[in-house]
């Protein structure tokens, strides 16, 4: 273990204590859930932060211009061009006769702001269109809060590359956990990292079982409020998988050393087992601006940035192993990430498209994950040692036309199918 980007005993520079004011933070993805709680954690402590800049992809104009204004932003950007005229117009309806901050446009406009002057760059967009803003903000040499999983996982070598270590501080709830736990004991002393999944909605189910549930049924998690792509993710746990690959890539473990367990409560976040046999767990309840806020305020913790547990009241925490034949996606996942290259970027762009092509209604539940694996197999054993940006971009596209090629097909042979069955009665 000897290239970790987010161990926090080596700590970038950027991340010492602030001093003489607030900390300065630009916000990615500042109406998605992770941006929504960053923005309530900031305006809970004015003393200790203060947002320069916001961007959002343009689907909630509205709520981007009500949080520029509360918050005083010099600059708001909007990935869909299109929509820049009705951010100003929202603009204008709030900020009456005063000055406007600066509006940014396009697909660039995330990444502008990631590398404009800040202290801390919280990456909050869903999916590997956060790779861009990821890079420029380290490239800035910002420290980076990274709730964008997508971008680590599809872009690996390019994020390991450019990043210094302990410049990334991981918001994930379990990456955050582990984050914390490995202050414990001394890189080599640790043993396994594991990381809990809640199990999603269909834990105990068997693979048989899974193949009628609805897009209503996979959208009803137990225990967390997530966006509908994050939370079919932890339905089908890629989520999980996907976490699996991140871990690898952040603390530098072998995928064989990376265990998933089940724990349906969501208290324990993840934990580090050391050589010793002892365990270091993280735990609170769930609640992700307790993560949000070791992200923005570390090394130093922010007070009462989330609940805490009652001790004086009883409570059950249970741990179950991970059943692969009903959730297969993350032994897929451990493969993909052992083979590198473009196939975590391709195993990430082909679930993102059936993910769509499920809650659209045009593949089943257990469809999301086999035709991830065939576009998986499909795509073969990287070739070469190097990846570049245009190599990711390209390997992605095609993941995902044969995705959704994939996915007419079975929705086509499922239609037929229904059709025979109906005629024979």
């Amino acid at each position: 273990m000897t290239d970790s980007l987010a161990h926090p005993q080596l700590r970038f520079p950027a991340a010492a204590a602030a001093s003489g004011g607030p900390r300065d933070i630009v916000i990615l993805g500042s109406t998605g859930s992770i941006g929504t709680q960053a923005i309530d954690l900031v305006l809970r402590n004015p003393d200790r932060f203060r947002v320069t800049a916001l961007s959002a992809a343009g689907g909630r104009v509205e709520l981007l211009a009500e949080q520029a204004r509360k918050l005083g932003v010099r600059r708001v950007a909007v990935a869909r061009a299109d929509k820049a005229d009705e951010l100003r117009e929202a603009l204008t309806a709030r900020y009456g006769g005063e000055p406007l901050p600066e509006i940014l446009a396009g697909p660039d406009a995330a990444s502008e702001l990631a590398r404009g002057e800040c202290h801390t760059v919280l990456n909050g967009i869903t999916g590997s269109i956060g790779l861009a803003p990821t890079l420029a903000a380290l490239e800035a040499g910002r420290t980076l809060a990274l709730a964008n999983k997508e971008s680590l996982i599809v872009g690996g070598p390019l994020v390991k590359a450019v990043a210094k270590p302990g410049q990334i501080i991981p918001v994930d709830s379990e990456h955050a956990a582990l984050f914390q736990a490995l202050l414990g004991g001394a890189r080599a002393e640790v043993r396994k990292l594991v990381v809990t999944a809640s199990g999603g909605p269909f834990r105990g189910r068997t693979r048989a079982e899974l193949a009628s549930v609805t897009p209503r049924d996979a959208l009803a998690h137990p225990t967390w409020s997530m966006g509908p792509v994050i939370t079919i993710n932890s339905a089908t746990l890629v989520n999980k998988g996907l976490e699996v690959i991140e871990a690898h890539l952040l603390y530098d473990v072998p995928f064989d050393r990376i265990e998933v367990v089940v724990h349906p409560q969501s208290y324990v976040h993840s934990m580090v087992e050391f050589v010793d046999g002892s365990t270091l767990a993280q735990a609170t309840p769930p609640d992700m601006r307790g993560p949000i806020a070791i992200g923005l305020g570390w090394p130093e913790r922010v007070p009462d940035a989330s609940p805490a547990f009652d001790w004086s009241r009883a409570s059950t925490w249970e741990f179950f192993p991970l059943d692969e034949e009903a959730f297969p996606s993350v032994a897929l996942a451990r493969h993909v990430g052992s083979l590198g290259g473009t196939a975590p970027a391709v195993f990430n762009a082909a679930n993102e498209e059936c993910v769509e092509a499920f809650l659209s209604g045009r593949l089943s539940f257990n469809g999301i994950v086999d035709t991830v694996a065939a576009v998986v197999a499909e795509h073969g054993t990287p070739r070469g040692t190097g990846l570049t940006l245009p190599d990711v971009l390209e390997a992605e596209a095609w993941a995902r036309v044969r995705a959704r090629e994939l996915a007419a097909g079975s929705s086509a042979a499922a239609s037929a199918t229904s059709v025979t069955s109906e005629a024979r009665v």
